[in-house]
């Protein structure tokens, strides 16, 4: 039968898979695979989200104006070098379409977020992965696989799915070495779980022409239903984005939800004071359990990435944990199979799955 053929390079995309919230029997599961906040969104944002409901006949502000003036305030920011997306992921994918083609290269790290790839396939360029520096950024390593071929270099701070950050120092070697019309950008998904908040990216990309920061409602601000990201970089890179971006891509629920979590920093604060403690607890849980193999590579985001090396394997565990109740995040894809990805929870979630990985590893003696 003669039937329409995608693109090659359209055949060759692995689509993005989510992270599980139920058993393959039906079991609703305790969620620790897709790095949500455990203590939801403010209550100012769910209350301006219920207050959207009689206007849903209308479209949205297509170009986010209060937002941006908000995000402008928060960050202390031009509103008119940010653009508002589909959450971070449009806005990843809109640079590569924007910046990139067939014969063109996009350069990423090894154990990056998996929408990188997509994005780099999406447009018929070549993914080249960067050797990674013991599940970090090896700035070396990169750079040296740059050609005149490079467009676009994506990278994580800190990383997905590794949690693993690269200093501003590092960032700045980085860029340095970048030719003037290759586009760095910064995935700063996670910028908010630092403590000086990434403040450092931001300010590369006041001063250089080719640096794009790329932001989320969906982590610290527990708004990931509602798909709301933002981007800042100098006008031209903006203006590329709006170009191309769908003409009413955030919702007016999702623009005002947005707009009273910012208003809503206590919140904010008391997400991250709950994140840095539980982290570090549960990276010295791991770090007790180092004789049955396993290894927490040192996170700076609200997850964990947890190596197997010993009679349990990241495999033999994640199904266990599903038998338990709980479900983290497995790899294999992205070359993890051997680890798990592990999201912060509650102290409730954070007690319960130690002890459910504990028996497991106790079985197994």
């Amino acid at each position: 039968m003669i039937k329409p053929e995608p693109k090659s390079y359209i055949s060759a995309i692995h689509a993005y898979t989510p992270g599980k919230a139920k058993a393959d029997d039906g079991r609703v599961l305790v969620k620790l695979s897709a790095n949500e906040n455990p203590l939801g969104c403010s209550t100012d944002a769910s209350s301006a989200l219920a207050a959207q409901a009689g206007h849903v006949a209308r479209y949205p502000d297509p170009a986010s104006h209060a937002l941006r003036a908000a995000l402008a305030d928060t960050y202390g920011l031009e509103a008119d070098q940010i653009v508002c997306g589909t959450g971070s992921d449009e806005l990843l994918n809109l640079v590569a379409a924007g910046y990139a083609g067939v014969g063109d290269e996009i350069i990423h790290v090894n154990y990056g977020f998996m929408v990188y790839e997509i994005a780099t396939r999406k447009v018929g360029a070549e993914v080249v992965m960067a050797p990674d520096d013991d599940y970090g950024t090896d700035v070396d390593g990169l750079l040296a696989l740059v050609t005149p071929k490079t467009r676009v270099v994506y990278l994580a701070n800190p990383n997905n799915p590794t949690g693993t950050i690269t200093s501003d120092s590092e960032i700045e070697r980085l860029h340095a070495g970048l030719p003037q019309d290759v586009v760095l950008v910064l995935d700063q998904a996670y910028g908010e779980y630092l403590d000086n908040d990434g403040a450092g990216s931001f300010d590369l990309a006041r001063r250089h022409g080719n640096v794009l920061i790329t932001r989320t409602f969906s982590k610290i601000y527990g708004l990931a239903a509602e798909r709301i990201g933002w981007a800042y970089g100098q006008p031209h890179l903006i203006d590329t984005l709006n170009r191309i971006r769908g003409p009413f891509n955030v919702t007016s629920a999702g623009q005002a939800a947005a707009i009273a979590a910012l208003a809503d920093q206590q919140f904010v604060t008391h997400s991250r004071e709950h994140n840095a403690r539980w982290r570090e607890w549960m990276t010295g849980e791991i770090a007790a359990l180092s004789n049955h193999g396993l290894r927490a590579i040192p996170s700076a985001a609200n997850f964990i990435l947890v190596i197997f090396d010993g009679a349990v394997t990241a495999e033999t565990a994640d199904r266990k944990l599903v038998e338990a109740g709980y479900v983290a995040r497995r790899l294999p894809a992205q070359g993890l199979g051997h680890a798990l990805r592990i999201t912060i929870g509650t102290e409730e979630e954070n007690l319960g799955f130690m002890d459910a990985l504990r028996a497991i590893l106790d079985a197994a003696d």
